[in-house]
């Protein structure tokens, strides 16, 4: 834990375990519900761990995987008693999360050979998107990086405005145009005016609305292949960001995104506000997508990054004292 705990403080892990309360108040009184006066795993105590788990949007399919995993090493192991369940579950729940085969994000670092690093933030309105996209470039600036923001979505004055704000408050640049404008033309002479200024990174915003309707799913598709006309590796990353708090409807706009877009990573907001966090296990489970970042608050220090280990040992231990 050496390493981990330079990337990950005190005060991180305070947040982290601040922001999953409501989620680890429902699940582990679930679970403690489970095991009382039992000696050992059985059925019964593994049919009502699967309630429990379902109950905290983990959802179904991944559900089902974190239980045949536990019931095979209960057949391995032949006698496991309810102490010991704890401890596995928390190792099943932790294999479920899937690394980023790419580590500089920890430090808000980026991968050598891409300046500027683009990133392309999706996601439907209302999310947190421009929000998660204002603290990004926070704690990139905060790490000693040059930002820019892209303002693409031009559907919205609001989201134009909002972005402008965030760019005056972290002391990035930024590109926009007027309402109406083209989301393509402004990725483009986003990128264009990063590579210039030799920028670290540019962050560009998208529109969010309607995502189940085909147009908006081309305007992605069109975004990304303008931007490879100017810089053919980019985008490098296409963040995903989806709010914790709406559960199952999080997974169903990730089954939207992920196949309009090639995401490649995850921001999981509003968990502070939600019982629902289980629905991060479901998500990074059935996609197959690191989630990179989680929001457990309104301030700007309030994007943490995500840390499988961390978040499995919150969601089971947050509230005790060290």
């Amino acid at each position: 834990m050496g390493f981990f705990n330079k990337l990950f403080g005190k005060k991180e892990k305070e947040s982290l375990d601040q922001g999953l309360e409501k989620t680890k108040e429902g699940f582990l009184s679930r679970i403690t519900k489970v095991i009382a006066g039992k000696s050992t795993v059985d059925e019964e105590v593994l049919d009502n761990l699967e309630d429990a788990l379902i109950s905290a949007d983990v959802g179904i399919d991944t559900t089902v995987k974190i239980i045949q995993r536990i019931e095979k090493r209960v057949a391995r192991d032949k006698y496991i008693n309810t102490s010991e369940l704890n401890r596995i579950l928390q190792e099943e729940v932790e294999a479920i999360l899937i690394d980023p085969a790419e580590q500089s994000y920890r430090d808000f670092a980026t991968p050598s050979g891409n300046r500027p690093y683009v990133i392309l933030v999706v996601g439907v309105n209302g999310v947190g998107k421009t929000t998660t996209i204002g603290k990004l470039a926070y704690n990139f600036k905060k790490a000693g990086k040059s930002v820019l923001l892209g303002a693409a979505d031009t559907f919205r004055a609001a989201a134009v405005d909002q972005l402008t704000i965030w760019s005056e408050r972290t002391g990035a640049g930024i590109v926009k145009q007027g309402m109406g404008a083209d989301p393509g033309a402004v990725a483009f002479d986003t990128v264009q005016s990063g590579m210039a200024k030799g920028v670290d990174v540019v962050i560009i915003d998208t529109a969010g609305r309607l995502h189940n309707k085909a147009y908006l799913m081309e305007e992605l598709s069109k975004i990304s292949r303008v931007i490879k006309k100017i810089m053919p590796d980019a985008p490098h990353e296409v963040l995903l960001v989806l709010d914790g708090s709406t559960g199952q409807n999080a997974l169903e706009q990730a089954r939207q995104f992920t196949a309009a877009t090639d995401v490649s990573s995850l921001a999981i907001t509003k968990l502070d506000g939600t019982a629902k966090g289980g629905v991060v296990l479901a998500i990074a489970d059935q996609f197959r997508i690191p989630v990179k970042f989680i929001g457990v608050g309104e301030k700007m220090e309030d994007l943490l990054v995500f840390d499988k280990h961390e978040f499995v040992d919150s969601l089971f231990n947050a509230g005790k004292k060290e």
